[in-house]
């Protein structure tokens, strides 16, 4: 019988909504989440890598695109951020030029138990 290994559960991080936040763009509802949509989302790595870093390492309640450090140009990162809004997988919202991201944990936990935790768990192939 084949051996198996486990991982230990990635620490989730879920910092405090401030006061005063800017209305979120579009996305969908909660009722509207669809597994197929937010897995074709997450199927792409560099999506995958965003939310994952957004979980794991948050300083703060959101993030705009620079904080990713993603070597990319802005027009690619712009439509990896939309496909992940779209997917209702991130909340976006705009700050003057601005747009900030934050995965919607609590949404896709009550519509997808476990599935966050497997996107925190994923190990990104060494480059």
């Amino acid at each position: 019988m084949p051996s198996t290994t486990r991982r230990a559960a990635a620490a989730v991080k879920t910092p405090a909504e401030p006061e005063g936040l800017p209305q979120p763009l579009p996305e969908p509802s909660v009722d509207d989440l669809r597994l197929e949509t937010v897995l074709g989302a997450l199927s792409d790595p560099l999506r995958l890598t965003i939310v994952r870093k957004l979980l794991l390492e948050s300083e703060r309640f959101d993030h705009p695109c620079g904080w990713f450090g993603l070597d990319r140009p802005k027009s690619s990162l712009t439509h990896h951020f939309k496909a992940l809004r779209e997917a209702g997988v991130t909340r976006q919202r705009q700050y003057g030029l601005e747009r900030r991201s934050q995965v919607r944990i609590d949404d896709l936990n009550e519509r997808f138990p476990g599935l966050l935790d497997l996107v925190a768990a994923w190990m990104p192939e060494p480059q």
